[in-house]
Formats: C-alpha cells, structure tokens, sequence
C-alpha cells in the first residue's frame, strides 16, 4: 500500500493495534468453504488478508473452512489453492482446514458442557425451528435443555461413537432462548452426519457448525484480526461467547466489512452451481462466470482484479459496483501490456483487381503503437484480402469514413483502397468487393502525401487463419439479477455469439492476451484451443458499450 494513500477503518485498527503494542504481529487468514470455486466476491476478501498481513510484515493462513462434508470435494480444494495463488499470494506453509482441529474442537466442546453451558438436544429439525420463536417472538427453552451435564456427556460422547442417526439429536450452546439476536437463541454447536470427508476420512460423523470451528480455529492459529463480510456482524456476539467460555490462549478480533457486489452478476454458490449442473454455462471456469477461474481462462489480468479491489476501497457501507469498473481496469492492464494484432471477426472478401495475381509483400506493422520497444511484425499482402462487414456500407452516410462504393480508404500499414465494384449473390446479400489499390500510398514509404479519413484493418487471403472466437457478454441482463426471483428469468441469451473469423498468421501460437485491433482484446482458450483448430475467448472490447445502460440500471436500483 502506498504511504500517500489514505487508510481503510480496517487498516487503521491495525495500524493502531500495532503503535499501541496490543500485537506485535498481524496474523489474517482466507477461510473459504470448498462447497464451490472462488467468485469475484471472494477477491476483495483474499486481497484484504493477505494484504494488511503483508503490509505490516505479518502472516497469512489459507484455512479451508470443510465443516459441512456433504457438499465439499477436493476438487473444490484443487480450484481455491489455484485461484489464490494465480491472484499473486501465497501462503507458504500455512495451509489448514478447519478438520485439523476437529479433535481439539472435541474437546473444547466436551469443555463445554462439563461447565454446564452447553446440552444435547433431541428435538427434531423442525421442532427446533418452532421453539426458536421469530423476529418478533422469544424463543423457548427446549425441554431437554436442563439434562445433567453427566447425561448430556454421555449422549456426546454416543454422538460421536456413531450410535445415532442422521438429526436423532444436536449439540446446543445454552445462551438464552429470549435474546433478540436469533444468532444467541441457543446455536447448534454439532449436529450428526454419517458421511465421508474429504480431508478427515471416515473418522467422524459429527461434524461442528460454522460459529463454533471459525472463531476456535481462529484462536488455534493466532489470528489477530479476522476479517469478515457484513453478513457476519450479527454472529460476531456468538464468535466472542465461545471465546468467552473457553478461554483460548489467543483471543482474535472479528471485524465486517462491505462485500463486493458487481452488477449484472450472482455470487451466491448455490445459484452458480445450479448454473453448472444445468449446463446454462460450461463449467465453473465458462469465461462468463463471475469466478476467478472463470474469468483467468477469460483473459482478464491477475493485476487487473488487484486493481479493481483497490480502487473499491473498503468500507462498511454495501455498494453494487458497475461491470464497466471491472472492465476499465482490465483495459488499462492490457492496453499497456497486449500486443498489437489484425482479425477480421465476420469476413468480407476484397479483390484488388489491379494488384498482381502472384504478387506477395510483406507489410512492416507495429506490435504496439505507443511503445517502440514492441518492436515490429512482418504481415503478407496479396490480392484478395479480408476485411469487416462492418467496414462497408452500400449506402453509406455522409460521415462514414470507412468503405463505401466509389470510396477510398486506408488499410492498416498498407495501401489506399477505392471501392469499385460491388458482388451480390442471389440474395441481393454483398459477398466481394472489387477494389484497386495505389501503388505509391504504401505505409512507411513517404511516396506520397496523400490522404483519407478512413483507415481499417485486414488480413491476407491467402494467408489467414482459421479460427473460432468466441463473443462474451454479460450473462444477465438485470443489473442486480441476486434479487430476481428466478434467475433463469433475467439470464442474457446473447451472452455468447461464437464467429468464424480469419487471423493474422502470427495468432496461430499466440500465447498471450493481445489486441485486435480496432475490435478488443482476445486470449486463446486455455482448454478448447488446438493448433488445429484455434479458439479464441473476447476478454473485453476496446469501450464499454454498456456504461449509459449499466448507469441507468444502477440509479434505478438507488431511486
């Protein structure tokens, strides 16, 4: 973090923690739930603990947080560690799971009920539902809620042996059933579940709730500051009880902030996977997925997500940010960074009839405009060319200053082009166009000193790749589609057009993000992409073409 810059509430707890002496380390850890991949959501907060750690000098866990075996997998595993460490940080040693601690959070939940604050309870799920009352109604103690702490020891301990089924009885803190904070009406510390685990085997069947194994695992570690999202500022006085009745070596600090909510975008897990277990989208990593791996296999720059969380800020007020922030940061990535190439997305042929038939030059083009240091590229020229169907116009406007019959433009790092003679199939559809080029206009050769307004791209023929590109879009067209009743309802059917276009001979083993000129930046697909058959994905066009419409949207949602 750059000294000029002003502090966060979050960094100037820290930095008053430290100057006072309360801690004379900062240690943070990233506690995600391997229940799916890592979502633009989870960036802020991996940014947030390993920065303010970093930042001071301190320590970072990777803690996975596998306390609900049913839904985790090692897959999920695999995917997190990749995603943080393809963002820039790096744990070293410090990877745990929450099931390290599972004989510790044992015997601290034993520690528990020997000191009579905590029961087994044997109401059914829905009975416990009845009795915890509402918003607006107390709660009711349980009638098992005053068992000895000799039975509730011995049912415990029964618990673990595997006695029981599945929801036959839960492990309860005794707090109070009245209290208007739901969070403190009694919270399940343990409930049973006969399934394997993912880290821990088959050695276990009950398995500790969230509250209880976040805050004692955060003790176990020594972390000074836990850093969480809003949502947890109402467990935050549940998270300090267990410390209070157990006493750890090391007592963290929770503290809330505003998560990252982007526009036009979910990042609830459970709605992503239905996304992918409906096949709407690809896979966890489809490039119009708001998940790190998703948007990595994209093209977008790890440095770019950096940026985005940076310019963010962090605060306790919740905000939607718009796409167009994300994406402006992208650009400013790749627009330093990508090189410079031709591609014609939806092809038109060209035919100068004055150019030799066998005729083949090599055009000197420059790999960046704005940086020499790019250095240069060799492109073929030859008689028939591709160029956009959007670069002619039949009947073209008067400000139109592309292609346009009886018109004359410029091709990139080529010559002058006037416009003919126009080709039409049956159709009345323009499938050619007949051109004649001016010898003396070639880029670079100061033969002449004539002009155009006009001057677009190509590609060679005879020379051109074959390749599929893939057009990405948003995929909903409601900026806040978390608040849609049902998401299919505002999904966005063009969010992908896949083209069949003609590359720049260069582009077949590209191997990095590049610009196509004058169309956006592009990568090729890490995982569909063959020599044979190259893909290319669309990282972000050159301008965002959503900004009126995504402001708009967002106002709406303010108003």
């Amino acid at each position: 973090m750059n000294d000029s810059e002003p502090r966060d509430f979050i960094r100037k707890i820290i930095a008053d923690d430290l100057e006072s002496g309360k801690h004379t380390e900062i240690v943070t850890r990233f506690p995600p739930e391997p229940n799916g991949y890592l979502h633009i959501g989870h960036v802020m907060a991996i940014c947030l603990d390993f920065g303010v750690a970093a930042e001071n000098g301190g320590r970072t866990f990777l803690r996975l947080d596998d306390t609900n075996p049913g839904k985790e997998s090692p897959e999920y595993v695999a995917a997190i560690k990749d995603d943080v460490h393809w963002l820039g940080f790096d744990w070293e040693d410090r990877l745990t799971h929450a099931s390290d601690y599972f004989d510790r959070l044992y015997a601290s939940a034993v520690q528990l009920i020997e000191q009579g604050v905590a029961y087994v309870d044997s109401l059914s799920a829905e009975e416990i539902r009845q009795y915890r009352g509402t918003l607006t109604e107390p709660g009711r103690n349980s009638p098992y809620r005053d068992r000895s702490i000799e039975e509730n020891l011995d049912l415990f301990r029964r618990m673990y042996a595997g006695e029981f089924a599945d929801g036959e009885h839960v492990l309860r803190a005794k707090i109070d059933m009245t209290s208007p904070n739901m969070n403190m009406r009694d919270p399940a510390i343990y409930r049973i579940r006969h399934v394997p685990h993912q880290n821990a085997g088959d050695k276990w069947c009950i398995y500790p709730m969230y509250d209880y194994a976040h805050g004692m695992s955060d003790a176990y570690e020594g972390i000074t500051h836990s850093l969480c999202t809003l949502e947890f500022e109402d467990h935050r006085p549940l998270y300090d009880w267990f410390l209070d009745q157990l006493q750890p070596e090391h007592r963290p600090r929770q503290i809330e902030f505003s998560r990252l909510n982007l526009a036009y975008t979910i990042t609830s897990k459970r709605k992503l996977k239905m996304l992918v277990d409906e096949s709407i989208v690809s896979g966890w990593d489809d490039p119009r997925m708001p998940t790190i791996s998703g948007m990595r296999r994209r093209g977008y720059p790890p440095q770019a997500l950096r940026e985005f969380v940076r310019r963010a800020g962090v605060t306790k007020k919740d905000k939607l940010i718009e796409m167009g922030a994300l994406e402006t940061c992208v650009r400013d990535v790749l627009g330093d960074a990508a090189p410079r190439r031709m591609a014609v997305l939806r092809p038109l042929k060209v035919v100068l009839t004055n150019y030799p038939e066998d005729r083949v030059e090599l055009m000197e083009a420059m790999n960046h405009p704005a940086n020499p240091d790019f250095g240069t590229r060799e492109l073929p020229f030859s008689r028939e060319l591709w160029i956009e169907q959007d670069d002619f116009m039949e009947d073209a406007p008067r400000k139109f200053f592309r292609l346009k019959p009886g018109g004359e433009v410029r091709l990139r790092s080529g010559y002058i082009i006037r416009c003919d003679e126009v080709v039409k199939n049956d159709r009345g559809d323009v499938i050619e166009l007949r051109c004649s080029y001016d010898p003396d206009t070639r880029s670079g050769t100061g033969t002449s000193d004539r002009k155009v307004k006009g001057t677009i791209h190509w590609v060679s023929r005879e020379h051109a790749v074959d390749a599929s590109v893939r057009l990405y879009d948003r995929l909903f067209n409601d900026a806040n589609p978390n608040a849609a009743e049902d998401v299919h309802s505002v999904l966005n059917e063009n969010s992908l057009e896949v083209v069949a276009a003609k590359l720049e001979p260069s582009l077949a083993d590209a191997d990095e993000a590049v610009q196509f000129e004058r169309l956006g930046y592009f990568c090729q697909d890490a995982q569909d992409s063959r020599p044979d058959a190259l893909v290319f994905n669309r990282i972000v066009t050159l301008r965002d073409s959503w900004a009126r419409l995504e402001k708009q949207a967002l106002e709406s949602q303010v108003s």
